[in-house]
């Protein structure tokens, strides 16, 4: 027990050296926690670490997934639904049958369904290095969202795929069996991901504790994963629809103390998790090669074999993303008119409503939702046309296939009787640390020289100035309401408010001048009336998030800022 404690207390520290390290070596944290891993494994009376597969599927990836699922704007996710929806499915898809078929043919003793499983083992990619890299050189959002949205999504695919293709080992399934596992794990996973979403924000948001809120969301991606996994259904859909839909109602439903420390313990869960697998990845090398040779098969084989799917791997990620690029790049080119027909419905659908603004069943509220509805789709519209996908970003796309946490793991889920079976879960271990080791240290390299750049930074900073004076107005008009008064229903001062109102507008162009700037202590003589204005402002960001009108690192840059004020102003923080 000893032993463990120490190991555990040892990796902690590994991943927080490495997490610190990466950045300065312009490397991502998990190839070097990986080399480090690999380097420990070989040392002298460094004791072996065996951890179940099924421990990792089960209790490690679904806090990483869901942790990765709240951060994802729900907006984003849904604009790139198809380019994310084809990584995810159709590519994993194509890689498992591709893959599978070249192993049959490299090792003719090992079963075509045995062959598909590791062929579905090895076609997931792992976002974590290609999203840390791409965020931190600035990459566009669109892009690191789809590589996050694929991510997220993949897992499940493949999973699903090599669940059926154990079965099938077997001789237990057929191809229509597979499709509808496919389809029911799809959407009863989907169905269950979102009801334990929707239910466990409804409770949080009666709580109005922050320490209780925050430990229910430990247990939220658990409660999405097993019911889920019970009933045949994908668990790990579950968690990140779960996720999804917890990050996207919080903003509404949950305390501004409640999101800020769900933010930040979620990503110091996700930096100890993901960090920590690909620290015990690189810590099994020795074990799986020792597994290897002490049945007599070939170390060497099973690494060229891995090197040779890691080629075949990378051939079928660029010949799918040429099409999607080019689909991508039709759709945008075909905006303009879209958006010309857009206009001309709206201005049909207005004259209509004007028409029938005395029959007895118009409804003004139908109005403003029609309106909602085309400012929101104009948005969309704009989205595609601004924020373009290219040749050069397909290249990065292409050259993000790395593998890691679900590759290793899930390799080591198939069953014991299959033949070769230590020459493939060593095979697809080459696979994970040549994609992770090979993509990882020359993306940075190939984003540099394509010039793949994510918005402009004056650009950025008149979005936040146009959305902060947007929210900061919101919250000056409530201020000046007639309708203005105290809880005991006596006038606020309007010296107070005028005050205040000009402060924060102060503020405001201070923070859209710096977005590095953080919010400043304000001190005024009226808590409520602050309280109310920045629930004014509150309002008016939802609103902004919804219409789709701002891109989603101002939301999220403006969205910081009015927690940290409204949590002060809920605490009492130094206001009188």
């Amino acid at each position: 027990m000893e032993t463990i404690a120490l190991l555990l207390v040892v990796g902690v520290l590994l991943v927080i050296g490495a997490s610190w390290l990466a950045p300065r070596l312009s490397v991502a944290a998990p190839i070097v926690l990986v080399v480090v891993g690999i380097g420990c494994s070989y040392l002298p009376g460094v004791p072996e670490v065996e951890i179940e597969p099924e421990l990792i599927l089960a209790i490690v990836l679904p806090p990483i997934l869901y942790s990765a699922a709240v951060n994802v704007p729900v907006t984003d996710f849904r604009r790139n639904l198809r380019a994310i929806s084809g990584l995810s499915v159709l590519l994993v898809l194509l890689s498992t049958v591709v893959v599978g078929f070249v192993l049959h043919l490299l090792l003719p003793t090992l079963p075509l369904a045995a062959a598909f499983a590791l062929g579905a083992v090895v076609s997931p990619p792992d976002a974590v290095a290609a999203t840390s890299i791409g965020k931190r050189l600035g990459l566009p959002p669109r892009l690191v969202t789809m590589l996050e949205g694929e991510g997220l999504v993949n897992d499940a695919t493949a999973l699903v795929l090599l669940r059926s293709a154990i079965a099938a080992i077997g001789g237990g399934v057929s191809f229509g069996g597979i499709a509808g596992d496919f389809a029911f794990a799809v959407v009863v996973a989907i169905a269950i991901g979102l009801g334990v979403g929707l239910a466990t924000v409804w409770v949080r948001a009666r709580l109005g504790q922050p320490t209780l809120t925050t430990a229910i969301s430990f247990v939220v991606p658990f409660l999405a994963f097993f019911p889920a996994e019970a009933v045949g259904a994908s668990g790990v859909l579950s968690v990140v629809a779960a996720g999804l839909v917890t990050g996207y109602k919080s903003a509404r439903h949950l305390s501004a103390q409640d999101r800020i420390s769900e933010r930040l313990n979620w990503r110091t869960i996700q930096l100890i998790l993901e960090n920590g697998v690909f620290l015990v990845m690189g810590f099994q090398l020795a074990a799986l090669v020792d597994d290897v040779e002490h049945e007599h098969l070939s170390v060497l084989a099973a690494v060229g074999i891995g090197a040779l799917v890691t080629l075949v791997l990378l051939a079928v990620r660029v010949v799918f993303v040429v099409p999607l690029i080019a689909s991508l790049r039709r759709e945008e080119r075909g905006v303009v008119d879209r958006e010309r027909e857009l206009e001309e419905r709206a201005t049909a659908m207005r004259d209509r409503l004007e028409a029938a603004k005395d029959h007895p069943r118009y409804s003004s509220r139908r109005a403003e939702g029609f309106e909602r509805r085309v400012e929101m789709l104009g948005a969309d519209l704009r989205f595609v046309r601004d924020e373009g996908l290219g040749w050069r970003g397909g290249a990065v796309l292409a050259w993000s296939g790395m593998r890691g946490v679900v590759t290793l793991a899930a390799a080591q889920t198939l069953p014991h009787d299959v033949p070769l079976r230590p020459q493939l879960v060593l095979i697809a271990f080459t696979v994970a640390l040549l994609t992770l080791v090979g993509y990882g240290t020359t993306l940075p390299l190939l984003i540099r020289r394509l010039g793949v750049r994510g918005p402009d930074a004056d650009a950025t900073t008149a979005e936040l100035t146009e959305l902060m004076a947007t929210i900061v107005q919101a919250g000056a008009d409530r201020l000046a309401s007639p309708e203005l008064v105290r809880a005991d229903g006596s006038a606020f001062e309007p010296r107070i408010l005028a005050d205040l109102a000009a402060n924060r507008r102060r503020l405001s162009d201070q923070l859209a001048a710096n977005m590095a700037a953080q919010a400043v202590e304000q001190v005024t003589p009226s808590q409520e009336a602050y309280r109310i204005m920045l629930e004014a402002e509150q309002a008016a960001l939802l609103d902004a998030r919804a219409s789709g009108s701002y891109s989603s690192h101002v939301l999220e840059r403006a969205q910081t800022v009015l927690d940290a004020d409204l949590a002060r102003a809920a605490g009492g923080g130094s206001l009188a």
